[in-house]
């Protein structure tokens, strides 16, 4: 197990992060910068940790704003650093493709990127400055983080997006971003996970998926991006699109239910029996979709996203059943609440790899 110190872990991109390292059970310590900071706590915790990854920034606001604002973050970081005793031996900016343009927000991070640099190189740390281009993921803040968390707050709330600049955005998932900066994937792979597309083809993608989704289909989901985008998209419909109503189809014979319909890629069906009063998951995922549906007995479903206290539970019957798709990075559980032996079907677009689970324990 590593130590591992973030800025900006409250945030979007320090959200996703802080999940990626839970998984593989590494130590998280966290500072605040700016009007919040306290050196001597943010030396105090540098002091002795493996690695620090500065993500703090600012790229919204007035021109003064963005540009102080990211030169103080990045002071504050470097005066942790000096001041630190036995300070870490990696340090990570997670620095913009824009810091290679002249706009007020590039020279911005570049100036940050040096400030930094040459703290690492004051305290012997090896400093990485991670490039990132326009990324995407899991509750993402609209009008702020993404285009993406936009398009996907308006589709999801019933409006048409609207594209006034179609340009080409190079995308990247957060969690991709997430390895990248906790030193899980190399830096110079990073082409290989980033995709090409069109605001106007973002827009049409999400459409698209939330179309079928609205069916309680799943979208073609063969490719990562497309998997990623999805589970993006299901984010913004946590927790009111939960649960998932299922056609009922009987005659003289018994009932007929459809449980999963899916347009494409892998996946994988299996089911379980829960004795009475016995929970079962406790768990989230980084990457997985996952549906379960109760086919005989009582039971109630419990969610609750990650880094919240807010706990959501349904309530959900073989004699009418539902389904609940579980959210990534949503960590959730099911009991049997009834006094019978309950069955579950579980759904899942990949197929299982106990090299690579992607089940994280998390108690709801």
């Amino acid at each position: 197990m590593a130590t591992f110190v973030l800025t900006g872990a409250g945030g979007f991109l320090g959200f996703h992060v802080r999940a990626a390292l839970q998984e593989h059970g590494h130590e998280v310590r966290s500072f605040a910068v700016g009007d919040a900071h306290d050196a001597a706590e943010a030396a105090r915790l540098v002091a002795g940790a493996d690695q620090l990854i500065h993500i703090a920034g600012v790229n919204r606001g007035e021109h003064e704003q963005v540009a102080r604002g990211n030169r103080v973050f990045a002071q504050q970081v470097a005066q942790a650093l000096r001041a630190a005793e036995n300070p870490p031996a990696r340090v990570v900016f997670a620095n913009s493709t824009h810091a290679a343009t002249d706009t007020v927000y590039g020279e911005a991070k570049r100036e940050a990127g040096r400030i930094v640099s040459d703290a690492a190189e004051t305290v012997g740390a090896h400093m990485q400055d991670i490039l990132l281009p326009n990324l995407f993921g899991e509750f993402g803040r609209p009008f702020y983080n993404s285009v993406t968390a936009t398009f996907c707050h308006l589709i999801a709330t019933g409006q048409a997006p609207e594209v006034t600049d179609d340009k080409e955005l190079t995308l990247l998932h957060a969690q991709d971003a997430a390895d990248l900066l906790i030193g899980a994937v190399d830096p110079a792979g990073m082409g290989e996970l980033t995709v090409q597309e069109t605001v106007s083809g973002l827009r049409d993608r999400l459409q698209s998926m939330a179309g079928t989704y609205a069916k309680t289909e799943f979208p073609d989901l063969a490719t990562r991006f497309d998997r990623d985008l999805f589970n993006t998209y299901r984010s913004f419909l946590y927790p009111e699109g939960l649960p998932l109503p299922i056609t009922r189809h009987a005659d003289q014979r018994g009932s007929f239910f459809e449980i999963v319909r899916s347009r494409g890629g892998t996946g994988q069906t299996s089911f379980s029996t829960t004795e009475p009063g016995i929970t079962r998951g406790d768990h989230y995922h980084r990457r997985k979709v996952e549906r379960f549906t109760v086919l005989a007995g009582e039971a109630e479903i419990a969610l609750r996203k990650l880094g919240t206290d807010e706990k959501h539970v349904f309530r959900v019957s073989g004699d009418e059943p539902q389904s609940v798709d579980m959210p990534t990075f949503v960590s959730h559980n099911i009991t049997n609440i009834g006094s019978g032996t309950l069955y579950t079907a579980f759904w899942t677009n990949d197929i299982f790899d106990p090299t690579n689970p992607d089940t994280i324990p998390e108690v709801v």
